[in-house]
């Protein structure tokens, strides 16, 4: 056997590699495909997702727990404004939001005013249960972009 491998290495290789692709379609595949068509990753809730951008109650709560979670983490000597609206906001489905919003920022050194557009991904946890809406510890900020270079 071991001057066969020796003699033939590019068969067994090529033997070898056949045996793992016929694996994968035989085994893993179909195993993968039953995981797929189970109830594993389904998320009941009453929060369906929207590939247009929507504005709702929540939405606009998110808009507000972004705004508040930015104006915590800017620089105190910025003088920020924000609109009474985001530009977009669309749902992922089960309380999660991504806001696409403009920020005014003014150093108060200069009278240079700075619009930078941002993106804030954020989630409520409590989930259908909608009574802690308003408070800020029940909503999660899951990540800002393009606010990066703003000091």
């Amino acid at each position: 056997m071991k001057n066969f491998i020796k003699k033939y290495p590019f068969y067994v290789f090529i033997a070898g590699l056949a045996v793992l692709l016929l694996a994968q379609q035989k085994i893993v595949m179909p195993l993968v495909y039953e995981v797929i068509k189970s109830d594993l990753f389904l998320v009941d809730s009453q929060d369906k997702a929207s590939q247009l951008p929507i504005s709702t109650h929540l939405t606009e709560i998110a808009f507000m727990h972004c705004n508040k979670y930015i104006k915590s983490e800017l620089p105190s000597e910025l003088s920020i404004a924000f609109p009474e609206k985001p530009i977009n906001a669309w749902s992922l489905g089960n309380y999660q939001y991504v806001i696409n919003a403009e920020i005014s920022i003014n150093d108060n050194t200069s009278s240079n005013v700075r619009t930078k557009k941002y993106a804030c991904r954020i989630t409520y946890n409590d989930g259908d249960n909608q009574k802690g809406i308003n408070d800020s510890d029940n909503w999660t900020i899951d990540g800002i972009s393009g606010l990066d270079n703003v000091e």
